[in-house]
């Protein structure tokens, strides 16, 4: 297999690369020029870099033979401020469609993009893919729009789509200010750790069985469509910290008191991904945990 890829520095991206090299597949990853995350694209004669932003995808050129698929993991204007301003979420409706467009031009007759749960908005119930889209949040509903006109765009150009939801992905190149991350620091430096209430349903999965997923979602013959990528454990997110917090001797959680208002998690059905990729989850939330705090130990 033959595959393209935005955001190849990203944590999944890098999951994603990795699973790549290891099955002998072809990678041409797209990365900014200057990017400080140079450093995580693992070294590899399968692996071809080729610089552009999300605002110069035309540019990319390739080796001039045929890929087989195109993932798009970047997305632009992150940060917390911009999440929820419509014009800066304005930008990543149109370059997914750019994407499209590179995908065609370098012959990928898949395309793999990177949703996110945020397009369901809220619900206090499981979640599977016929879960009817309410984002509420500026970030959502760009995704949920962007899910389907490059849907839309493919349709027109004979190319397969795949939508893949994320959930709550977390590993070792996860983005810094993460609960988790914040939660593991505190702890590592002998100091408490303040968390909401955390009654809320939550799931995680481990970046490098994400990668695996993404990886699948690519390589099996499967319909287009939307699949979420998500952990097969959904339990309150107290119980999630307070196993974190078990790795450590004298470890202190401070939550605060439940309040009165509708809490609203996250518990997404796997039926779908799972069956359809013969996926099930290798690394446990307690295996995936202690190889966060080993890293975090080494910075």
């Amino acid at each position: 297999m033959r595959i393209v890829l935005t955001g190849a520095t990203s944590m999944i991206g890098v999951a994603l690369i990795n699973e790549c090299i290891e099955n002998g597949d072809t990678v041409l990853a797209i990365v900014r020029e200057g990017t400080s995350r140079l450093k995580r694209l693992p070294e590899a004669d399968l692996v071809q870099v080729e610089y552009a932003d999300l605002d110069t995808l035309d540019n990319v050129k390739g080796d001039g033979q045929p890929y087989d698929v195109f993932y798009h993991f970047a997305w632009g204007h992150t940060a917390k401020a911009e999440r929820d301003y419509p014009l800066a979420q304005e930008d990543n409706i149109r370059t997914t469609l750019e994407a499209v467009n590179l995908a065609n031009k370098l012959g990928c007759k898949r395309f793999v993009g990177a949703g996110s749960q945020a397009e369901y908005g809220n619900y206090t119930s499981a979640i599977s893919e016929d879960t009817v889209p309410n984002p509420i949040t500026s970030y959502g509903i760009s995704k949920y729009s962007a899910n389907m006109l490059s849907r839309r765009m493919c349709q027109q150009l004979d190319i397969k789509h795949i939508w893949a939801r994320i959930f709550s992905v977390y590993g070792c190149n996860d983005n810094e200010g993460t609960m988790l991350n914040y939660a593991i620091d505190q702890f590592l430096n002998g100091e408490p750790a303040g968390f909401s209430a955390a009654t809320q349903t939550w799931n995680y999965l481990f970046e490098t069985d994400a990668g695996k997923m993404f990886y699948l979602l690519g390589k099996k013959d499967i319909e287009s469509g939307v699949y979420h990528v998500a952990g097969n454990e959904s339990k309150p997110l107290r119980q999630f910290i307070q196993q974190v917090a078990s790795k450590f001797e004298n470890a202190k959680c401070e939550f605060a008191a439940p309040g009165d208002a509708t809490v609203y998690g996250i518990e997404p059905s796997t039926t779908k991904s799972y069956q359809a990729l013969d996926f099930t989850p290798s690394v446990s939330f307690d295996e995936g945990i202690n190889k966060v705090i080993e890293y975090r130990k080494s910075r």
